[in-house]
């Protein structure tokens, strides 16, 4: 699968991030052996490649559920209680903020900012962004995924 994404770009070490970004779509994480062949196949330095993996929150080294769920921490959302809705899917989702449930569906993360200042709380499921969500608002939002 790697070899394919890294030929479909052409071996260009200027478009290493979007490989990355397609292998990450395809396992759901960058399997280290992927970077390694990566590597091998661009000449980019297999530090660079992880630099660029840890570097960018859409990226993860780590296994991450199939539908990732970010709330935005930013200062409007923040006002708005950020902290009590991400506390509220903590709950629901029996996880810690960086993880992800036991049958893999949802990883949780906090973002710094959506763009969507004034709809917070805002949270996005995958590409979805979701606003206005409080805390009694929670079960509805994970039930249209579950």
């Amino acid at each position: 699968m790697v070899d394919r994404i890294v030929e479909r770009w052409g071996r260009d070490p200027e478009y290493v991030t979007e490989m990355l970004q397609d292998i990450q779509d395809e396992y759901r994480c960058i399997p280290r052996e992927s970077l390694d062949r990566m590597a091998l196949l661009t000449e980019v330095p297999v530090g660079r490649l992880v630099h660029l993996a840890t570097f960018y929150s859409s990226l993860s080294l780590e296994p991450r559920g199939e539908y990732r769920l970010q709330v935005c921490m930013g200062s409007s959302c923040f006002l708005a209680g950020a902290p009590e809705l991400m506390g509220a899917l903590e709950r629901a989702l029996g996880i810690e903020e960086g993880e992800t449930t036991e049958d893999g569906r949802f990883s949780l993360q906090r973002v710094r900012c959506l763009g969507c200042c004034g709809t917070g709380p805002a949270v996005a499921v995958n590409d979805e962004v979701v606003g206005a969500v409080g805390p009694s608002e929670v079960e509805d939002l994970l039930a249209r995924f579950r």
